[in-house]
């Protein structure tokens, strides 16, 4: 027998509404499944994986000696020449992956910070996370370090450290999403400083190659560096998911998230972890590319047409953000590629300047 699709009943077993078009509610007899469907969201979702697998393909396609779509999309499915092949697989799909998953990492972190401190200009370019990772990874470069614990170990280091931080300052019979924005801020500051010192003291060549990274930088992925942050991406976007019920009690307040049974400690705890490893390693992999993590959450929240910034499409968002700014952060300049987060920080500027903007006229911004 073939599952039945009813509406879901209203208040006291009468029949419910017709269903708006902003939001479908359904419920399966067998098996008994019932959820809400969006069709805008999943529209704009659907529209922003199209355009990052385009982004992606149109990636692959540039580099010293220009490929056709149709011969990257062949030696993408293994059925191209070996000549392209070779090119595709071993020099630029580690660029492109590197793109799309520190795009993905990024925008789902952003969002969930966003959403969990309930505040638009809380993301880990403005939280400390971002400069804490950078802080180890020069630290490692400046200092030896690297050559024992590498890039990946050191970014999740740093980030967890100042991720940590920032939850402990911020403790006070609890934590409050404006109380963690406050002392993130600081904590950045110091991260910032300890940076510049580390860059002051090292040597010329040495302080050259973390400020290469330092920018966000995809020149030169390699597999090694895709593996670990592939890895990460596979085990907490899922994590991200399970938390979604619990993420959105807190937007009602912590008093009545916890009348639902909500321990609101535990999942802020659990949201700022997840949110720490994304951008560890995506920072690890590709530097801290500015602002990313700040503009996809509020650009995917006005696509979507939600409260809040959902999290699938924060992260196709980025993913989407980073490759077409890598993408032009490569054309721009004719014989010059610039970094991908000069690009991204030409274009996340005016967004940050807009939500204050906007933070002020509603009077929220101090």
């Amino acid at each position: 027998m073939t599952p039945d699709l009813a509406p879901a009943p209203g208040p006291g077993g009468t029949p419910a509404p017709p269903p708006s078009p902003a939001r479908i509610t359904f419920r399966l007899r067998a098996p008994q499944v019932s959820g809400v469907v969006r069709p805008r969201l999943l529209a704009v979702c659907l529209a922003l994986a199209a355009a990052a697998f385009l982004a992606f393909a149109v990636e692959t396609s540039v580099g010293d000696i220009p490929l056709p779509l149709t011969d990257v999309l062949k030696a993408l499915v293994g059925t191209g020449d070996p000549a392209t092949e070779l090119i595709v697989h071993e020099l630029r799909l580690p660029r492109a992956l590197a793109g799309l998953l520190v795009g993905i990492a990024f925008g789902i972190a952003g969002a969930l910070l966003q959403t969990v401190t309930l505040n638009p200009l809380a993301g880990p370019d403005l939280m400390g996370i971002t400069q804490g990772a950078g802080t180890a990874v020069v630290a490692g470069i400046v200092l030896g370090w690297d050559r024992g614990l590498g890039t990946q170990a050191l970014g999740l280091l740093g980030a967890l450290t100042a991720g940590l931080l920032v939850y402990l300052l911020a403790w006070k019979r609890g934590t409050t999403g404006y109380r963690i924005v406050l002392v993130g801020i600081g904590v950045a500051w110091i991260c910032t400083s300890a940076t510049d010192y580390l860059m002051a003291r090292g040597q010329r060549f040495q302080a050259q190659a973390a400020l290469g990274w330092l920018v966000g930088n995809l020149n030169g992925r390699t597999w090694d560096q895709i593996g670990p942050l592939a890895v990460t991406t596979a085990v907490l976007v899922p994590a991200a998911l399970l938390l979604g019920r619990q993420i959105r009690t807190l937007q009602l307040g912590d008093d009545v998230a916890r009348g639902l049974g909500t321990r609101v400690q535990a999942v802020r705890v659990a949201v700022l972890l997840v949110a720490v490893g994304l951008v560890a390693f995506g920072t690890a992999t590709a530097g801290p590319v500015a602002f990313v993590a700040l503009a996809a959450p509020q650009v995917a929240q006005r696509l979507a047409g939600t409260a809040f910034p959902p999290p699938v499409t924060a992260g196709l968002t980025g993913a989407v953000m980073v490759l077409v700014s890598d993408l032009a952060a490569r054309k721009v300049v004719p014989d010059t590629e610039l970094p991908v987060g000069v690009v991204t920080g030409v274009l996340g500027a005016p967004v940050l300047l807009w939500l204050l903007i906007r933070a002020n006229r509603a009077g929220s911004g101090g």
